[in-house]
């Protein structure tokens, strides 16, 4: 791409990168650590015209907890709170956005010349007012606000 001049990188990562999911924290770091990717790509070829774009999905109805492997959990202390968390995941997934919206943003990026460098995609509390409230609360609200959302 930059050979060439030109060209358009769209990174899929995660509002799970800036609202972690409990028990899931492998999946909320590579999604965090690869929207630092993003951003550092980005602060490095600034002057280019590779446009660079992180699409961040909140929930979107797809088969996704379906294809997480749920293992036995070795302490037992931790059952109820990953059943509720899960309870709560299914829930929204059930409520959220179809697929076709976010094929729908990256057709829409895909024709931008100047996109924006982060995008949310979703309902509009997980996208617009969650991260906005978040962004101005101290981690120890952060986390109460989490654990509060799912019920753990």
């Amino acid at each position: 791409m930059q050979a060439r001049g030109e060209g358009f990188i769209i990174n899929v990562t995660s509002l799970a990168g800036r609202l972690p999911v409990p028990f899931m924290a492998a999946y909320n770091a590579a999604k965090a650590a690869m929207a630092s990717f993003t951003m550092s790509i980005q602060l490095e070829l600034p002057d280019s015209r590779v446009r660079i774009v992180d699409l961040q999905p909140g929930d979107i109805c797809t088969d996704f907890n379906d294809a997480v492997i749920k293992s036995e959990l070795p302490d037992q202390r931790y059952e109820a709170k990953v059943a509720k968390t899960w309870e709560k995941a299914e829930r929204n997934m059930k409520n959220a956005p179809k697929p076709d919206l976010v094929a729908r943003c990256v057709c829409e990026l895909i024709d931008q010349t100047s996109p924006p460098p982060r995008i949310t995609v979703g309902d509009a509390f997980q996208t617009k007012i969650a991260p906005l409230i978040f962004r101005f609360l101290p981690q120890r609200v952060r986390l109460w606000g989490l654990k509060r959302y799912y019920g753990i």
